[in-house]
């Protein structure tokens, strides 16, 4: 599992977060994206080291860079404020889910340089801490950054509804699953239930608003395959959320990092982040070759 976990690790540092970055901001965040994979090289080495003092220095630096990308959301959450009629002052749905996004990785900095130094943080195991630097890779900034772009892009006459769901309930359900850590195992389930809503409310709008509008079959099979992978791996987590809650027979760690955590890394992040760059690409060009 240790191997595994760390190749899921590595692709979430070098290549999930500066190409999601890209797709947040292309033009604000485009420094950003371009360094972010020496940034990122310590952390990425830092994995496959033995655990102590120069692991947790290379994981402090990565964890440094997660930091300083985190401070950079609330200023963007205050300049994403919109005036609504009324004067009301509101907050898209699209832009929470970008929040999270940028905030995510500083999570799993944090329990990197613990797990890495050997330090039980917050009294959590070490395979714990271990776990949680994918978690927040991918179902923290992944799988927020998706849902953000899918509400940005659903149509306004049939997406509205579930986009919006999927903008709030992804940024929710990953906050009460890591508040689950901290109270105990229902409010995870309660947290994993509200992922996974979310997460299914991103694989229908996907399957149903984005793929149709591809221009290409490749770009199309990219998004059809994250939609159907997030199906199944949402499923395995509810059911290893349930069986961790009622003391049910569920999947082990090994297992679930071997089903759940690959499934999610490559068939839902990979696919879904490649899918978009490629959708992007089409969107720069059809702006440059109109009049």
């Amino acid at each position: 599992m240790q191997v595994l976990v760390r190749l899921i690790v590595t692709l979430g540092m070098l290549y999930v977060i500066p190409a999601g970055l890209r797709l947040i901001d292309p033009a604000g965040l485009r420094r950003t994206a371009r360094i972010w994979p020496l940034l990122a090289a310590p952390g990425a080495l830092c994995l496959w080291l033995p655990r102590g003092a120069p692991a947790a220095a290379f994981a402090a630096l990565y964890a440094a860079a997660t930091l300083a990308l985190a401070a950079r959301a609330p200023a963007r959450l205050l300049r994403a404020l919109r005036t609504a009629s009324g004067g009301t002052r509101t907050l898209a749905p699209a832009e929470i889910a970008v929040f999270t996004a940028l905030v995510s990785p500083s999570v799993a900095g944090t329990a990197l340089v613990a797990e890495r130094a050997g330090y039980r943080l917050f009294g959590f195991d070490l395979d714990i801490l271990a776990l949680t630097v994918p978690h927040f890779h991918f179902a923290g900034f992944t799988a927020a950054l998706v849902a953000g772009l899918v509400c940005r892009a659903a149509a306004p006459d049939r997406g509205a509804a579930p986009a919006r769901w999927a903008a709030y309930s992804v940024p929710g359900g990953t906050l009460l699953v890591l508040l689950g850590y901290f109270v105990d195992d229902w409010v995870e389930l309660a947290g994993a239930v509200v992922l996974t809503g979310g997460m299914w409310a991103v694989a229908l709008m996907t399957w149903r608003e984005i793929r149709p509008a591809a221009r290409d079959r490749a770009t199309g099979a990219l998004l059809a395959a994250s939609a159907t992978v997030l199906v199944a791996t949402m499923l395995l987590a509810l059911w290893w959320a349930l069986g961790e809650a009622a003391d049910l027979v569920h999947p082990t760690l090994t297992w679930m990092a071997a089903t759940h955590g690959l499934g999610n890394a490559l068939g839902f992040a990979l696919c879904s982040l490649l899918a978009w760059r490629r959708l992007a690409g089409d969107a720069t060009r059809r702006e440059e070759t109109t009049p």
